[in-house]
């Protein structure tokens, strides 16, 4: 039986950039906005972070923009991101602290979505190691160096698991080496699969396109994620969410409301 209560989109911050960065080979010369999400899922057993979204200092500060969103490396530049789209922020509004965060579940350590680790820190960081072993390799300019290198409270972890009964790791990689979405079983109604990075947009499912960046252009394990998660949401009636399009974060429950 599943321990989930409920689950709460929460929308961290905002970018603009070339939609053949979300569908390879397709969307050349289309700019598209998409949404930087965490998912915050509270459990009878304690509290998970799916994703933490960017480090806000480094947007908000012009000496780290600068040095860490340089032009020759982000064409796009930095995020949308202001003060209240903080975690902190999201969590005062439901009377919580960082400190009542038990877990942070990443699915991929590219800055927009481990950049925030920074303020949930006290958390219990589960992490893939194959993911960790990559990110430090400095082969993809997605990962940022500072956001990479652990702590005592990181768990490195080896494959698909439970966090609770009614949450569970899914092994997607492709986009990156350890990449990993997340299966969440509500109270009532459809269970949902948050898809990560392994799916950015609906037409990413919907035609089964690979995401635009692939670890080591290896698009044909990033097409078989993405026809694993089709085929688990198909089995067990769930639901796909898509991780960066703006159209389907907005059918979604706008926070403080949320999914239960």
């Amino acid at each position: 039986m599943t321990q989930v209560l409920r689950l709460w989109p929460l929308l961290t911050a905002t970018h603009y950039y070339d939609k053949s960065l979300s569908t390879r080979h397709r969307g050349q010369g289309v700019t598209i906005q998409a949404p930087i999400l965490a998912y915050l899922i509270e459990t009878r057993n304690g509290r998970i972070l799916y994703d933490v979204g960017c480090d806000y200092r480094k947007i908000e500060n012009h000496e780290l923009r600068d040095r860490y969103y340089d032009p020759k490396t982000f064409a796009f530049g930095a995020p949308d991101m202001c003060e209240e789209q903080r975690l902190p922020h999201h969590l005062a509004r439901l009377k919580l602290t960082p400190e009542d965060v038990d877990v942070v579940f990443v699915g991929h350590l590219h800055f927009d979505h481990v950049g925030g680790l920074c303020d949930v820190c006290e958390a219990d960081i589960h992490v893939q190691q194959e993911e960790v072993e990559a990110a430090r390799g400095g082969q993809d300019p997605g990962y940022f160096a500072d956001e990479v290198v652990g702590t005592q409270n990181w768990r490195l972890m080896k494959g698909e698991y439970d966090l609770v009964p009614g949450v569970r790791g899914i092994s997607t990689p492709g986009h990156t080496a350890g990449h990993m979405s997340l299966w969440i079983e509500l109270p009532k109604g459809a269970p949902v699969i948050l898809c990560g990075d392994a799916a950015d947009l609906q037409e990413n499912l919907r035609d089964e396109i690979a995401p635009g960046i692939c670890w080591q252009d290896r698009e044909d394990q990033a097409l078989q994620s993405i026809r694993k998660l089709k085929a688990i949401a198909a089995q067990e009636k769930a639901e796909l969410w898509p991780n960066h399009d703006l159209a389907f974060w907005r059918t979604l429950q706008q926070f403080p409301k949320f999914h239960a």
